[in-house]
């Protein structure tokens, strides 16, 4: 099972420095996948929740660990173009992320194989049957 952060969240929420390379590579070290926030904006790409805050490059993000959820539609076509693991989504229920994996909107519900979000959040179905879990507290996982 895939044991993705949130933003590089292992024991809670830390918004000040979500999405941060170091944090996000810290996280990595310890063995976890990270979900991370991506933008693309004047042909530089970023990392940053509400807006773009910390610019990396296209090769930064190749990393295999991470799932690039795409804040903006530019952000999804160059990551696309670039075979980078991403997805799309607002307030779907799902999305398919680039991989195949069904990303699931926390409290819906889950299916054999797809990934749990947030499930401190709640969630409909079995953790145990879930490809992955991305969790503020993953750590609370492993």
């Amino acid at each position: 099972m895939f044991l993705i952060s949130h933003r590089g969240n292992i024991n809670g929420p830390d918004p000040l420095i979500e999405n941060n390379p170091r944090y996000i590579d810290k996280c990595i070290s310890l063995g976890y996948d990270v979900e991370v926030d991506v933008w693309f904006l004047n042909g530089d790409v970023f990392t940053g929740h509400d807006y773009p805050q910390y610019k990396v490059s296209i090769d930064y993000l190749k990393n295999s660990k991470f799932w690039c959820h795409c804040k903006n539609i530019e952000a999804l076509h160059i990551l696309l173009k670039e075979d980078v693991h991403c997805f799309y989504h607002k307030t779907d229920d799902v999305t398919l992320t680039s991989r195949g994996y069904i990303w699931t909107y926390p409290k819906k519900r889950l299916m054999e194989g797809s990934v749990c979000v947030l499930p401190e959040l709640g969630f409909d179905g079995l953790l145990k049957k879930c490809a992955g879990i991305c969790s503020d507290y993953i750590g609370n996982y492993k």
